[in-house]
């Protein structure tokens, strides 16, 4: 299969010497789950809505301990219609952060964003070099793959292309039996527990510095909707990722607030939410590792 490489970059290739990605290259669309008003729902909710700002700022405070200000390489890998991607620059000093994504819909977004250095490629095989990258991250993709064993193949080849030392920032969805049409909708093969994981990230190579549920205040009602209201027939049967009606919109800031309440919680190094809607694991590529 034939892979975009990173447009205007100079990172060095795995072995082959590929085109930049361009709009009118969409030859992978037809293998994906997302339809085209989903990645418009996430191009236009990105920046505000509350679940992407809330964690985000989880995010940040999980990752600000391991990542003192210097230049970096970062990779996000499954960047969507790139949320992340600019905000990912806060950790690069005056390094750069790449994108890639299987579905070209969603890397035209990211152009749209003014996003250049994107890859159409699976996490699955990363078109980088070895030891190319000094952090890697996954927001809610291993769960996405499609495939036996699919996610343990990502984390390995996320692995591979870190540099000794550097660090893995891996969020997905939790708990299998929280599966409902909001994953049918976003093509979510998997969940994880905290546990499971933990030793697949182990299994690849990783050391896991920390782990965390988070998405825990709201997680009672995501499960009320998701398992009981869905199925009765009183609520939208679909992803839970869309725009709130007008009359509505004052509820934003209320989930905003939940969510930072969890970010001022987890700033304490050694708190963990033992449940929540999101599972996440800060790993490091071990320094003496030798392939």
């Amino acid at each position: 299969m034939n892979k975009n490489a990173v447009a205007g970059g100079s990172l060095r290739l795995r072995e082959r010497i590929a085109k930049p990605f361009t709009l009118a290259d969409s030859r992978l669309n037809s293998r994906a789950t997302m339809q085209t008003e989903d990645y418009e729902h996430l191009y236009r909710l990105e920046e505000t809505f509350w679940w992407f700002a809330g964690m985000r700022e989880i995010t940040a405070v999980l990752l600000d301990p391991f990542l003192p200000p210097r230049d970096r390489v970062i990779l996000d890998a499954g960047c969507g219609t790139g949320g992340n991607l600019e905000w990912l620059t806060r950790y690069a000093g005056g390094g750069r952060v790449t994108g890639i994504d299987l579905i070209a819909t969603a890397l035209e977004f990211c152009q749209k964003r003014n996003h250049e250095r994107l890859a159409q490629a699976s996490a699955t095989d990363l078109p980088f070099a070895d030891q190319s990258f000094d952090l890697v991250t996954s927001f809610d993709v291993l769960v996405q793959i499609p495939g036996p064993a699919s996610d343990q193949q990502a984390m390995r080849e996320m692995f591979r292309v870190l540099k000794p030392g550097g660090i893995a920032f891996v969020r997905g969805a939790a708990f299998e039996w929280m599966k409902s049409g909001h994953d049918r909708a976003l093509g979510t093969q998997r969940r994880y527990n905290l546990d499971e994981l933990r030793e697949k990230l182990k299994r690849a190579g990783f050391e896991v510095l920390r782990e965390t549920y988070a998405n825990s205040l709201l997680f009672p009602i995501a499960a009320i909707r998701r398992l009981l209201l869905k199925r009765l027939g009183l609520a939208d049967e679909g992803s839970d990722v869309k725009p709130l009606p007008k009359n509505l919109q004052w509820i934003n800031r209320i989930l905003m607030n939940a969510l930072l309440w969890e970010a001022r919680r987890l700033r304490d190094p050694n708190a963990r939410l033992s449940v929540g809607l999101s599972a996440i694991c800060i790993a490091r590529r071990p320094n003496g590792h030798h392939e």
